[in-house]
């Protein structure tokens, strides 16, 4: 509940900002925008709030004296990272625990990612791609404007991101379905909010049968192994409802009119533009790539643009992955659970992606998979799928070597075995069931 109840203190602050300061001049909502979003953060971690207010003017001094350069950005980057992980290093408990590194890995990012809109502001047009030109800053922003975009009580705490772009249509008023008028979001906010706290309602009847504290127990390794591993899987969806709550109440974005995404293919306004989760994607994809894409879509989003893509230059995709779930592995924290399971996606999507391209092309498998048997099939692939979302979850739940190592040897590494066994069978079953005309054309393309 403490995430939910954190990432509610800004509705006020919106309803506030829609009856008071939407018409108002920017230099005005950037500062209640700064001070609502800096009382905020003095609320709920006190002092601590010298570690984002630092690294927020180091920042822009950073952008100021070193202008658009590759020196900002790596500057920008090695800073807040060095920062963040500095904080993690200093306050690291074996619990998880809220403190001021909770908003400034949040912030940390923002940060960043601010850096290289303003490079690729002063880069040729023809030289970035559409998402690059749609967040690149033709203007040098004001120390004020940084602050605002910084704290704005809307992504502050808890997410999600968005561009300083995206901040500055806000203050302009241009992020609403009524042009000159506050957005008639109240209603999409608030259904926003209900979902959220609905989500909350499970986590908190639920939570408390699934404890992560039970793996650690003899009881949970007196159990039978198939016990073990459905445990797995209903704590693996239970524990996701606690950020899933927090998340799907970005209510405050699309109440203040930052979540609007202007007209839908069918005609009606848009209010997704922050939208963090997709909650029935999330509940009924039977793909992990499918969970992955579903949740945490911003971070996501943030990494793919700034990391995954800009190194381009190593002209290997491979390289480009391996990289980017490092970097949200570090991102997270310095514990060795987090590598252990950000390692476990690689593994999972790559051996996933293979297993679709066997489906596609084998005319037998396709033909299975669009029989009446697909209900069954579904059933199954569901059960494989949360059973080893939460394989991976264990460690990055656990946090220390100590812990889930405990827990992994206790059901035989079952998802390594799982996953390496596929990845070294599903060569041989293409053989088996593909065509030799399909292969062939695979290997050309």
């Amino acid at each position: 509940g403490h995430h939910f109840a954190v990432s509610t203190k800004g509705y006020p602050c919106a309803l506030l900002y829609r009856q008071f300061f939407f018409h108002q001049p920017p230099t005005v909502i950037h500062l209640y925008h700064a001070i609502s979003g800096l009382s905020l953060a003095a609320f709920n971690f006190g002092t601590q709030l010298y570690h984002s207010a630092l690294c927020v003017l180091v920042q822009f001094l950073m952008m100021r004296l070193m202008g658009r350069t590759i020196t900002t950005v790596l500057s920008s980057f090695i800073f807040q990272m060095a920062y963040l992980l500095s904080g993690y290093y200093y306050t690291a408990t074996e619990e998880y625990d809220i403190k001021w590194t909770m908003p400034q890995c949040v912030l940390a990012l923002k940060l960043i990612g601010l850096s290289f809109d303003y490079y690729d502001g002063g880069q040729e047009p023809s030289k970035l791609n559409e998402e690059q030109k749609r967040s690149a800053l033709a203007n040098v922003p004001s120390l004020l404007e940084v602050i605002g975009f910084s704290y704005f009580y809307g992504g502050f705490l808890v997410g999600p991101q968005f561009t300083l772009r995206s901040y500055q249509r806000l203050v302009k008023g241009e992020l609403t379905d009524c042009p000159g008028q506050p957005p008639n979001s109240v209603i999409p906010a608030m259904k926003r909010f209900s979902l959220g706290l609905l989500c909350l309602v499970i986590y908190a009847i639920f939570s408390p049968h699934y404890p992560d504290s039970y793996y650690l127990t003899d009881e949970y390794d007196a159990q039978p192994f198939w016990y073990r591993c459905v445990f797995i899987l209903l704590w693996a969806k239970v524990i996701l409802y606690k950020y899933v709550s927090c998340w799907v109440i970005e209510g405050v974005c699309i109440l203040s009119g930052l979540g609007y995404n202007g007209l839908g293919q069918n005609g009606e306004h848009q209010w997704d533009a922050c939208a963090n989760m997709k909650v029935w994607t999330f509940e009924t994809t039977p793909l992990f790539t499918g969970t992955i894409a579903s949740f945490n879509i911003n971070t996501n989003a943030w990494v793919a643009r700034h990391v995954f893509k800009r190194l381009k230059f190593l002209g290997n995709k491979l390289l480009s992955q391996v990289t980017a779930l490092a970097f949200l592995a570090i991102w997270h924290g310095t514990h060795s659970g987090y590598l252990l399971c950000f390692s476990m996606e690689f593994i999972i999507v790559n051996v996933e992606r293979q297993a679709q391209a066997l489906v596609r092309d084998s005319p037998l498998l396709t033909r299975l998979a669009n029989s009446p048997l697909y209900p069954l099939i579904y059933l199954v692939q569901q059960f494989i799928h949360w059973l080893f979302m939460g394989y991976p979850l264990v460690p990055f739940c656990l946090f220390t070597y100590d812990k889930w190592l405990r827990v992994y040897s206790s059901i035989y590494f079952c998802g390594h075995i799982f996953f390496f066994t596929l990845y070294l069978v599903i060569p041989y079953l293409r053989k088996v069931l593909v065509p030799r005309k399909e292969r062939s054309e695979k290997k050309e393309d």
